[in-house]
C-alpha cells in the first residue's frame, strides 16, 4: 500500500509545481507556460500589488465554498487530523489544497510548496487507506506515508521526510509505521529523476573543516535562529488575533493580507513567491548586508501577515529564507563564505519552528548535498531547539492546534506500564472464598466483613473460577431462591479473565478494559493456581515510581 501512495504522493508533488509555474505565468507575465520561472523577473511595477489581491481573493472563495480546510500552511490541519479525525481527510481536501496553494503561491504570496504537498500527499494516502477495512493507526501510517513521498518528491529530502514524520507526525517510533513511511518516501525518491529533477535542490559549493571552533560558533548561530524562530511564531498568532478581531467574514481576511504582499513585492520582488531562487543566492553568498536586511525584515512582514490571514501555504521555504538571511548576515562577521553560515541558519529555524532538531540538522544537508556539514547542522538545530524550548510553549505547528482546545505532546517516551511486569505491581497473598460458599453467607460477608469491591472465588485446588463483587451481592440479596446456592452455581461469568505474572501490565489493562474488571486475578502460568490480584490502582503506582525517577535526585 505505501508503494502505491509513495506513486501518488509524487505524482501530487509534481502537478503542484507544475501548477505554481502555470499560475506564475499566467499572473505575472500574461503567457500559458509551465515552465519554472521566477517572480522577481516581472515587469509589471506597482500593477503587481494587485495580483496577490486578486489570488487570495480567489483562495478565499474556495475556502469558504470549497473546504475551510485548505486554509494555513497545511502540517498543523494534518497533524490534527492524525490525532482527532482518525486519519479520515476528504477527495474534496485532496483537489482543493493543492489548486488553491497553487493560486496563493503562484500569485505572490511569500510560501513553500512543502505545507501544501504534506497536506496533499496525505490525503491521498488517507483516501487510499478508506478503500479498504483499515484500522485508524493504519489510516494514519498511509496518510503520513504520503505526507512524506510529497515532502520527498519537491525537495528531494527522503531521510529528512522520514525524520519529520517521526518528529511531527507520526506520534510513535514503531516498525508499524516507520517501515511503510520509508517504503513511501523512497518511491518517490525513485520517481524524482523521472518527474522532476535529480540531485539536491540547492547546489552548494562552499564549506568549512568542522573544527571545535566552528562547532562553538554553529551553536551560537543556532541559539539565535531558535530566538528568531520563537519570536516569529509569536508575531504570527498575535496577527492572526488581529485577524480574528475584524468585523468582516474570514473569507476576506486573505484579500487584506495580500495588500501587505504587494506592497512588499514593490519593496523587493525577492520576499514573493516560494523564493527558491533566493534560497539559492543565500547559499552562494551573493548578497550584501543592505539586501540582506531588507529581506530580513520584509519578507518576515509579508509572510507574517500573510500566513495570520489564513490563506493557503507553507512555511519551510520561508523559514529557510529567514534563517539563512541571518545566518547569512552573521556570516558577513563570521570565518569562511557566508553562504556555511547561512545554511546552519536554516537548519537552527527549522528545528527551532518546528520542534524537529533531527529533521532540522538533515533537511539541510539534504537540500545541499554537503553531508560533511552535518556535525555543525547538527549543533545549530540542537542550540535552537534547546532556545524555543526555552523561551516558548509550543512550537508554530501545533500553537494553531492548542487555540483549538487541543493539546499536542511532541515528546516521546517509553511509557513504564508497557514495560512492566504484573509481578512487580500486585497483591499477595489474596483473600478468597471458595466456590462451594452458600450466597447467604456471601452477602453476609459483604454486608460486614468485606474490604474490597471484589473476591476471587476458587476452587478445592485454589484455581479461581470467577469474581464475586459487591454488586453481585446486592442483586442476589433482591433474589431469595437462591440463598441455599453456592457461589458456583450463582456466578454469572461465562468465562474468567485471569493475568500471569509474566505478564506486561499494559496487556492486563487491555484485557481489565474488555472484561470491565476492577480487579483481576494472577495464577502461575503452570499450575493457574492463585497467586495474587492486581488492580487498577495498583497500575497507577508505577506512575509514581516514574515520576519518582524524574524527580528525586541523589548521589552515590
Amino acid at each position: 500500500m505505501a508503494v502505491v501512495v509513495g506513486t501518488g504522493g509524487a505524482f501530487a508533488a509534481w502537478l503542484l509545481l507544475k501548477l505554481i509555474a502555470l499560475v506564475t505565468n499566467l499572473a505575472w507575465f500574461g503567457r500559458l507556460s509551465v515552465a519554472e520561472t521566477d517572480i522577481a523577473d516581472t515587469t509589471v511595477g506597482l500593477a503587481g500589488v494587485a495580483i496577490p489581491v486578486i489570488g487570495s481573493l480567489i483562495v478565499g472563495l474556495i475556502a469558504r465554498y470549497g473546504s475551510e480546510k485548505i486554509r494555513g500552511h497545511g502540517i498543523p490541519e494534518a497533524i490534527e487530523t492524525i490525532l482527532y479525525g482518525e486519519s479520515r481527510l476528504s477527495a474534496k481536501v485532496a483537489v482543493l489544497k493543492p489548486v488553491s496553494s497553487a493560486i496563493s503561491i503562484g500569485s505572490g504570496g511569500p510560501f513553500g510548496a512543502e505545507g501544501p504537498i504534506i497536506m496533499t500527499g496525505g490525503a491521498i494516502g488517507s483516501l487510499f487507506a478508506q478503500c479498504f477495512h483499515l484500522t485508524a493507526a493504519e489510516r494514519k501510517t498511509l496518510l503520513v506515508a504520503g505526507a512524506a513521498a510529497g515532502m520527498t518528491a519537491i525537495f528531494g529530502t527522503p531521510v529528512a521526510a522520514v525524520l519529520l514524520a517521526v518528529e511531527v507526525l507520526l506520534f510513535e517510533w514503531k516498525p508499524r509505521s516507520f517501515v511503510p513511511v520509508v517504503v513511501g518516501a523512497l518511491v518517490a525518491i525513485a520517481w524524482r529523476p523521472l518527474l522532476i529533477d535529480q540531485g539536491a535542490l540547492f547546489p552548494f559549493a562552499s564549506a568549512m573543516p568542522v573544527t571545535a571552533a566552528v562547532i562553538a560558533l554553529a551553536i551560537g548561530v543556532g541559539a539565535l535562529a531558535g530566538a528568531q524562530a520563537a519570536g516569529l511564531s509569536a508575531m504570527l498568532y498575535r496577527i492572526e488575533d488581529l485577524f480574528h478581531r475584524l468585523r468582516v467574514h474570514w473569507m476576506w481576511w486573505p484579500a487584506l493580507g495580500a495588500v501587505a504582499v504587494g506592497l512588499g513585492g514593490v519593496l523587493d520582488p525577492r520576499v514573493l513567491g516560494a523564493g527558491y531562487g533566493t534560497i539559492q543566492a543565500l547559499l552562494d553568498g551573493d548578497m550584501i548586508v543592505r539586501a540582506l536586511l531588507l529581506l530580513l525584515v520584509v519578507k518576515a512582514v509579508v509572510w507574517l501577515i500573510a500566513l495570520g490571514s489564513g490563506t493557503s501555504g507553507g512555511v519551510v521555504a520561508p523559514l529557510l529564507i529567514l534563517g539563512g538571511a541571518l545566518g547569512c548576515l552573521e556570516g558577513q562577521f563570521l570565518p569562511g563564505s557566508p553562504g556555511f553560515w547561512a545554511l546552519l541558519g536554516m537548519a537552527g529555524i527549522l528545528a527551532g519552528a518546528m520542534r524537529a532538531p533531527l529533521t532540522g540538522a538533515l533537511f539541510a544537508v539534504e537540500l545541499t548535498g554537503r553531508f560533511e556539514a552535518l556535525p555543525a547542522t547538527l549543533a545549530a538545530a540542537a542550540a535552537a531547539y534547546a532556545v524555543t524550548i526555552l523561551i516558548s510553549k509550543r512550537s508554530i505547528l501545533t500553537e494553531k492546534i492548542a487555540r483549538r482546545g487541543r493539546h499536542v505532546l511532541q515528546e516521546y517516551g517509553v511509557n513504564p506500564i508497557e514495560l512492566t511486569p504484573v509481578s512487580e505491581i500486585m497483591v499477595a497473598p489474596v483473600e478468597t472464598l471458595p466456590q462451594d460458599m452458600p450466597v447467604r453467607d456471601a452477602v453476609a460477608f459483604f454486608e460486614s466483613a468485606a474490604l474490597h469491591r471484589s473476591y476471587p472465588v476458587v476452587d478445592g485446588e485454589g484455581r479461581p473460577v470467577g469474581m464475586v463483587s459487591r454488586s453481585d451481592a446486592l442483586r442476589w440479596r433482591g433474589e431469595p431462591e437462591l440463598a441455599d446456592a453456592t457461589l458456583a452455581e450463582s456466578m454469572s461469568d461465562a468465562s474468567l479473565a485471569v493475568a500471569c505474572p509474566d505478564d506486561l501490565i499494559g496487556e492486563v489493562a487491555d484485557r481489565m478494559i474488555a472484561a470491565d474488571y476492577g480487579r483481576m486475578p494472577v495464577v502461575d502460568r503452570a499450575t493457574r493456581k492463585l497467586v495474587g490480584l492486581v488492580a487498577r490502582h495498583d497500575m497507577l503506582r508505577v506512575r509514581a515510581g516514574q515520576q519518582h525517577s524524574e524527580k528525586v535526585r541523589s548521589r552515590f
